[in-house]
């Protein structure tokens, strides 16, 4: 048996969005730009993608951007809007658990001359909303922030944060990287006073080199990518359609019956927590320091936390070691972030929550889709008990 539980990571294509690709690919292959029939059959391939992810948000049609992923959706958007906006000012606030597509992109923008501010959490990954007004400046063109953390599954109060946000300096932009959270959560960025929202398609059963950024009407932004002037100038290149075309499939059915898969989502996360304190209970030491930890959890509710992340801390053990021991039995898991696997310094969010040193180098990340089963979180379990 097999049990991916590395879906932060990836997420397995869905089988109609690799049939609406191939049909692109091989059948409706043309250029959106041409004006003949193929052209335009391809164009309506982007404009359907474009109706059914705007749907999603409730949002029009004309302001959601294709890209090439997450990674490009947020640097549009942080570089985009700074460049446009900086005689307003050149002061950025961002938080301390944000992906090296947001942290290392803000990093850039600081030896350009602007000026960061990097928010702490709390235990759980939460930001202080009281220590978000205090840095909110006249000068503050930009807040970024993830709205569900990566790799151990904080949700921040991004609806708060934005009227917060609009309160205190209304020109402030606000965005928001939703890669982990889109799919997951409902979210309508004009109800939250949300800018820019960034999202990847191969995180919701689409494919990989697919994404979106979802900028308001109006925004003040520039393109980052130059050329032809597609996308109405705001991202040249020809359009890849069969990617587009899956990507606006897989939106559409990441949010049929979204209330139901949310709900199983929340089950297995607390089958595997309770399986993973059970497997800690077994495996305490005298003085009581062994076992495991969950981490981004302390004193609230799962249903406060992301539904498809879980982060454990084990004692006694190297992440390394445990993800290739539990691989070996086709169990698939995460040490972190997918995206910083190579370079771990990337990664700051368990220092940022307070994960003891000792349990810097022992956590593992598991992640759940609409496709992972209670038979996979129990063999998983299974495998786990016998490794500790």
């Amino acid at each position: 048996m097999e049990a991916y539980l590395d879906n932060s990571a990836t997420t397995r294509c869905s089988e109609s969005v690799r049939d609406i690709m191939l049909q692109v690919m091989m059948e409706d292959y043309g250029n959106p730009s041409s004006l003949h029939l193929m052209g335009k059959k391809a164009e309506d391939y982007i404009k359907e993608a474009r109706e059914k992810i705007a749907k999603t948000l409730k949002v029009t049609e004309k302001e959601i951007v294709f890209t090439s992923g997450g990674t490009e959706s947020n640097n549009l958007a942080i570089i985009g809007s700074a460049m446009a906006n900086q005689r307003a000012g050149k002061h950025i606030i961002t938080t301390a658990i944000e992906h090296a597509s947001v942290a290392a992109v803000v990093g850039f923008l600081e030896e350009q001359g602007f000026e960061v501010t990097i928010l702490p959490v709390d235990e759980n990954g939460q930001i202080s909303l009281e220590e978000l007004e205090a840095a909110i400046r006249e000068d503050t063109i930009l807040v970024s922030m993830m709205q569900i953390n990566n790799e151990m599954g904080a949700i921040e109060p991004i609806a708060e944060v934005g009227a917060l946000i609009k309160k205190k300096n209304p020109n402030t932009l606000f965005h928001v990287d939703a890669i982990q959270s889109y799919g997951k959560l409902r979210i309508y960025p004009k109800k939250m006073n949300v800018d820019m929202l960034s999202v990847s398609g191969h995180k919701l059963h689409g494919p990989k080199g697919s994404g979106f950024l979802y900028i308001k009407e109006n925004t003040k932004i520039r393109p980052i990518i130059f050329g032809g002037g597609q996308q109405k100038g705001m991202r040249s290149g020809t359009e890849n359609v069969p990617a587009i075309a899956g990507l606006g499939l897989a939106a559409k059915l990441i949010y049929g019956g979204h209330s139901e898969k949310t709900e199983k989502l929340y089950e297995l996360k607390k089958m595997l927590i309770d399986g993973l304190y059970k497997i800690g209970d077994d495996n305490k030491c005298a003085d009581g320091s062994c076992g495991v930890v969950i981490n981004g959890i302390d004193g609230i509710d799962i249903k406060e936390t992301a539904p498809h992340v879980v982060s454990a801390s084990f004692y006694g053990i190297k992440s390394e070691v445990l993800l290739h021991a539990l691989a070996a039995k086709g169990v698939y898991v995460s040490s972190g972030s997918a995206c910083s696997s190579n370079h771990p310094e990337l990664s700051g969010t368990l220092k940022a929550i307070g994960v003891s040193d000792e349990l810097l180098d022992s956590t593992i990340r598991f992640s759940f889709s609409v496709e992972t089963t209670k038979e996979q979180v129990e063999y998983a379990l299974e495998v786990l008990k016998k490794q500790l």
